[in-house]
């Protein structure tokens, strides 16, 4: 028996809905069939194949904005059996040859506005790296039959074949890259679709960064494996993601709460007709109860979730109803899903102990690009350490205390950054709010609060602390509080810690 890889997805949706539309072009408003994305992919394929000489598990680096021809690439390598690294284009050159020289691509594509970068990257290189300029595709026959019909996909037995490495952000040392195969991405899609409930009459508008799972992961391939339709926008700007959900009837729409919040504060937002959604998704961080309530009043519904790289972005699913009555909880497992919460020797821990989070399913990665050690560090005891704390209560919702990185210790107690984030940011005039750790000659460490207040100079550190004295054990209030314009955040809408410690301590 054979795998069906990602390659061919584009093939197999042809064969069963040829002329729906999978991919509309939010800048120019170009519509794209699965009959016309299949021939994309397989002319690319072969131009690469042929131009190239792209093999199976030679790598094919793409740093570019997102755009109807990366997804092009993507389903070409997949077709060859090549590797996809997608590169984060808000990252330093030095930190781009950390990864190009980890992987070793075979050529380097970019669009034409990353073109100098690009060029930079090569050069700095000590092997010679060939580069392809995204645009230059035109210069191919895209919809070509004659050429799409000359490549064959890669077969596979088990679907075990990495597709796509993604790299970690790298902010404490060098990154590692995240190898996904063909059989978790599928897993990842068939999860999100049995236990989101979408619909193959789904639409949604992509605006996260393909450099992410979350831009990949959450919604883009779920939907083109279902036969859903994508609508690939240029920004995550509010006005730019209500345009697309009126003009497009957009019915699911993924963004971290950091949009969501924007978006929900935009003058736009209240005459902006979004009757067409059915629900929004978000993750990567808590979502604030103001947002989902704000939302709410338009009759708009959330469903929440969690996950990361290395086991898929979609693990764990908060249906709508229990928006509000588990708020701050991330939901229970999806479908093909296994979870535990285990202590430092991997014991299962009880109801509303604090542990960590460890996942096994057909959702989990194929390990660490050329790091056994790490994969086999990660992958002990045949269950995927997530590193991330979490508890979960008696009716089986599990929530989120925070990174086990990010806990800290205060005279003896152990403090989970996240709950006394959770409590700050209930203060009605506190837009953000992160908490990190400094060290203290007598306490060991303390921690400290650094808030985005709704209005400047309106907030003060005393007012914080009071509101907090009720609501928090003494040890876990902050011993102090600073104010700041913004947090500083990666491309997914995180806030990176790494950089305020920098900052304030």
């Amino acid at each position: 028996m054979t795998f069906i890889n990602l390659g061919e997805w584009p093939g197999q949706r042809e064969l069963l809905t040829p002329e729906k539309i999978g991919l509309i072009d939010g800048r120019t408003s170009a519509r794209f069939s699965y009959r016309a994305l299949n021939l994309r992919a397989r002319a690319l394929a072969a131009y690469l194949k042929q131009s190239y000489h792209i093999r199976q598990r030679e790598r094919v680096a793409v740093l570019a904005f997102n755009a109807p021809e990366y997804l092009d690439v993507l389903f070409a390598c997949a077709l060859l059996g090549a590797i996809l690294v997608p590169l984060n284009w808000r990252l330093s050159i030095r930190e781009l040859n950390l990864i190009l020289n980890d992987c070793s691509p075979s050529l380097l594509l970019h669009d034409l506005s990353l073109s100098e970068r690009a060029g930079e990257i090569a050069s700095s290189l000590s092997a010679t790296l060939p580069q392809l300029q995204l645009c230059a595709f035109d210069a191919f026959p895209g919809e070509d039959t004659t050429l799409a019909a000359q490549v064959r996909p890669s077969t596979s037995n088990d679907g075990e074949e990495p597709v796509i490495i993604l790299y970690t952000s790298g902010t404490t040392g060098v990154p590692k890259g995240v190898m996904l195969s063909h059989r978790m991405i599928t897993w990842n899609a068939i999860n999100t679709q049995v236990s989101w409930g979408l619909r193959e009459t789904d639409i949604t508008p992509t605006f996260s960064p393909f450099f992410h799972a979350g831009g990949l992961n959450v919604l883009t391939t779920p939907l083109y494996h279902l036969g859903g339709t994508i609508v690939l926008l240029a920004d995550s700007h509010p006005q730019t993601i209500l345009r697309a959900i009126e003009r497009e009837r957009c019915t699911v729409v993924f963004a971290v709460p950091t949009v969501f919040q924007n978006v929900l504060e935009h003058p736009d937002f209240t005459t902006t007709d979004c009757t067409s959604v059915r629900f929004c998704v978000t993750g990567g961080s808590p979502c604030p109860l103001t947002v989902i309530q704000g939302y709410a009043k338009h009759g708009l519904e959330f469903r929440q979730g969690y996950g990361l790289t290395e086991v898929g972005v979609n693990c764990f699913s908060l249906a709508p109803e229990d928006a509000v009555r588990k708020a701050g909880s991330v939901g229970r497992p999806v479908f093909h899903s296994r979870a535990r919460i285990v202590d430092d020797a991997d014991n299962d821990v009880a109801p509303g102990e604090v542990g960590e989070l460890v996942l096994d399913g057909p959702h989990v990665c194929t390990g660490y690009w050329q790091q056994p050690k790490a994969t086999a560090e990660a992958r002990r005891g045949g269950w995927w350490h997530t590193g991330d704390l979490v508890r979960y209560d008696t009716e089986g919702y599990y929530f989120i205390v925070g990174r086990k990185k990010d806990m800290f210790i205060s005279g003896g107690e152990n403090i989970y950054p996240a709950e006394v984030e959770h409590i700050i940011a209930t203060h009605p005039g506190v837009l953000e709010v992160s908490v990190i750790s400094r060290p203290d000659p007598l306490w060991g460490e303390v921690g400290l609060a650094v808030v985005v207040p709704r209005v400047p100079r309106r907030l003060s550190a005393e007012e914080i602390l009071n509101y907090c004295a009720d609501k928090l054990a003494g040890y876990k209030l902050p011993r102090a509080v600073y104010f700041s314009e913004a947090l500083p955040r990666n491309a997914m809408g995180k806030v990176m810690k790494v950089e305020l410690a920098r900052q304030f301590t």
